[in-house]
This record gives structure tokens, C-alpha cells and sequence, in this order.
């Protein structure tokens, strides 16, 4: 007699692997789109040439109550699915005087985009009260909010803590601009999906270009699913014009913070997620992160580009930001370095790390005679040396 058990368990398994190897694709080269860069998170240890691991306890300007720590992130299995994940694990600990322990990563100066398709596989914690998940990006240079800001996706708001549908209610939101009175520009769109997302893995993926950013969820199970957040970039490079700060080159992150603003927790003891139910941790892990660009003039992928020293993301305190803007960016035949003295001397290079053009004693450079595509200003003032970045138009 055959033992129809066991070929059920091995058809089982056969179309588990199926299932897998296809989740793992993501949303696939659709669109034009090309796969120009990704990370599996299949190696031995987190790729640190390309991950910063940080190490603070500022609060994320939150008032978010986690001490970041490099023991907080990892590269392991999920227990499930078996997959191999970069792992950020959140614990209800004291340490250095905060109430809680977690992990948060960036690929600041090591993988910057401009304009493409950047999508992640993740499984979220069950973040109950008090845990705010996190993948986004942020401009590489300038200050924060001009830096501007791609959050892709974020859960664990109030609201949804408030309507009991914690698992369901995600957001995305773009911030820019200038500081005004303690405010700056942003806007965010609401979700509530019709089932929970912190049962298994879900894909989220940015489509971002000349026009417009869009957000989509599960595009790899549903490739015609429209966008929960659309935003038009496309006009006017007006002073607070979204236009004018969200055309700059970015790098990702992922990270778990623990209460804070977004949540309106600012007590570990209203952290039940962080409760001993769950033996006083949570994990969020990511599957992998996958960047499609299409190879037009307006994008950009750098992986770790000459002649641009990166501060030190994983130590505390923050190297501070440069005092040094330019605007407009993208521009076409001109552009203006703001800030507190003249550079002395301007040098523009290409991302092959080539000397293209050298300005002296002006702020004002003539760009008109430069290809379409993206540069690095290095401006000299005195001894010290700052690096912006250009997109060409």
C-alpha cells in the first residue's frame, strides 16, 4: 500500500519551494524596469561596505524611547519561512538610561538612487502598542526637511491603535521644505488593508520618477494593484514645491523604533508588544531589497562613489550635516551655493570620480555646457571640505 502521506508532504514541500523562489523575485523587470542592484541578505553577515549599523539614542527627533545598538541587528532565518533576512529585534531593556533596545541600518553614502523602482520584502512584528516599523529613504544631502524624506512604509500610528486595527493600518508620506514656524511641508496617506499585514511577508514597493511617487503593496500577488499613496512631482520648482526637494539622490533605511510621537507612547509600560508574552522582544525581518531603474538621463545609482567621505552613521554623536546647499537641484544652466561664506574653490565631478569643471571666488556656477546626469561639488572653505550633490537637467 502506498503512503499517500508522505507524497502529499513531498508535493507539499515541492509547491512551498515554488512559493518561496517566487515571493523572492519581487515585483519582477516589468515596465521597462531592470534589476541594477539588490541585496538578499544571503550572505554570512550583514554586508557592512554597504549597511551602516547605528548607534544612538537621540530619539529620532520622536521622542522615540530605543537605544539603537549594533546587537539589535542581524542576519539570520526567519523561523516560518526559513528565509535569510537582515533581522532588526527590539527588546524591552534598560540601556545607556533608555527603556528599550532596537535596531536601525542606512546605506547612506554607500548606496545612493535617484528615480527607479525600490521594493523590499518584509515580515513586520505584531506591533500591538508601541512598536513603529519602518522602510524609507532619505536625501543625501542638506539638512532635514530639504533633504527630503520617502517614507514607503510605516505602521503603528495612533489612529490605528485607537481603532484596534494595529495590523492592518499602514501609511506612506513624503516631508520636505523649509522649517516655518516649527512646521514644515508633508503629506501622508492612510491605509486600512482588509487583512493583517504582520501575519507574513509583504512586499512594498516605491515607483519613483520625473512625475511622481507612488507606493504599492503586493505588486509581486497582485501586479495591477493600484498605488495606496500618489504624489505629482512634476511642477513648478516654487520655494516649498515638493518638486524642488524630492528630485535628490537617497539612501534607504530600515528600522524598528520603540514609541515616540508616531505612536503617542512615550511610557515602555504602554508598549504591550514588549510585553512577557513575548518574552519582552519583537523582530522585524527583511527578506531582501531590490532597486529597477529603467537607464533613462534622470536617474542614478551610486555605489560607493569616489570623492565623497561619508560621515560616521554608526557611532554617536552624528558628524553634522553640511552647512551647504545648493539651489535650484536638478538645475539646467545655473546653480547657487548657499551658506554661511563663499566656497573658495569649486570643483564639480562626475560619477566616475572625473574633474569636469573648477570654479574660483563665486558662488554662482555656469552648468549650462554639462552633460544631463549627476555630479559631485566638492566646495573648499578654509581647511575644511564639503560635498553636495547635482543632478543636471
Amino acid at each position: 500500500m502506498k503512503d499517500y502521506r508522505s507524497i502529499f508532504s513531498l508535493i507539499l514541500i515541492c509547491l512551498t519551494s515554488m512559493n518561496t523562489a517566487a515571493q523572492a523575485q519581487g515585483s519582477g523587470e516589468t515596465g521597462g524596469y531592470k534589476l541594477v542592484w539588490e541585496d538578499n541578505f544571503d550572505a554570512a553577515a550583514l554586508d557592512r561596505d554597504i549597511w551602516h549599523v547605528e548607534v544612538n539614542g537621540n530619539g529620532g527627533g520622536n521622542q522615540e524611547l530605543q537605544y539603537y545598538r549594533a546587537e539589535n541587528v542581524s542576519v539570520g532565518a526567519e523561523p516560518l519561512s526559513g528565509k535569510k533576512c537582515l533581522i532588526l529585534t527590539a527588546r524591552n531593556e534598560v540601556f545607556n538610561g533608555k527603556p528599550a533596545t532596537s535596531g536601525r541600518v542606512n546605506t547612506k553614502c554607500n548606496v545612493n538612487i535617484l528615480h527607479g523602482k525600490i521594493e523590499a520584502s518584509i515580515r513586520l512584528p505584531r506591533t500591538a502598542n508601541g512598536l513603529w516599523p519602518a522602510f524609507w529613504m532619505l536625501g543625501s544631502d542638506g539638512e532635514w526637511p530639504m533633504c527630503g524624506e520617502i517614507d514607503i512604509m510605516e505602521m503603528g500610528a495612533r489612529e490605528g491603535i485607537s481603532n484596534g486595527t494595529q495590523e492592518k493600518y499602514f501609511s506612506g508620506a513624503c516631508h520636505w521644505g523649509e522649517v516655518d514656524n516649527g512646521g514644515h511641508p508633508n503629506y501622508a496617506i492612510a491605509t486600512t488593508n482588509g487583512s493583517s499585514l504582520q501575519d507574513d511577508f509583504h512586499l512594498w514597493t516605491l515607483v519613483w520618477d520625473t512625475d511622481y511617487i507612488k507606493m504599492y503593496l503586493d505588486l509581486d500577488k497582485n501586479p495591477n494593484a493600484e498605488p495606496y499613496y500618489i504624489m505629482d512631482i512634476s511642477l513648478a520648482w516654487a520655494m516649498n514645491h515638493p518638486s524642488r526637494y524630492l528630485h535628490q539622490p537617497s539612501y534607504i533605511l530600515f528600522n524598528l523604533a520603540v514609541g515616540g510621537n508616531f505612536p503617542q507612547i512615550w511610557d515602555i509600560k504602554g508598549v504591550t508588544a514588549l510585553n512577557n508574552s513575548n518574552n519582552y522582544e519583537a523582530k522585524m525581518y527583511v527578506d531582501f531589497i531590490k532597486v529597477y531603474q529603467k537607464g533613462t538621463s534622470d536617474e542614478m545609482l551610486a555605489i560607493t562613489p569616489k570623492n565623497h567621505p561619508c560621515p560616521n552613521t554608526s557611532a554617536e554623536p552624528a558628524e553634522p550635516a553640511s552647512t551647504y546647499t545648493l539651489r535650484p537641484n536638478p538645475a539646467y544652466t545655473e546653480i547657487t551655493i548657499l551658506g554661511p561664506s563663499q566656497p573658495e574653490v569649486i570643483t564639480i565631478y562626475d560619477y566616475a570620480g572625473k574633474k569636469v569643471k573648477t570654479f574660483a571666488g563665486t558662488n554662482t556656477c555656469d552648468i549650462s555646457d554639462l552633460s544631463i546626469g549627476n555630479y559631485l561639488l566638492q566646495l573648499e572653505t578654509g581647511k575644511q571640505k564639503h560635498t553636495l550633490r547635482l543632478l543636471k537637467k
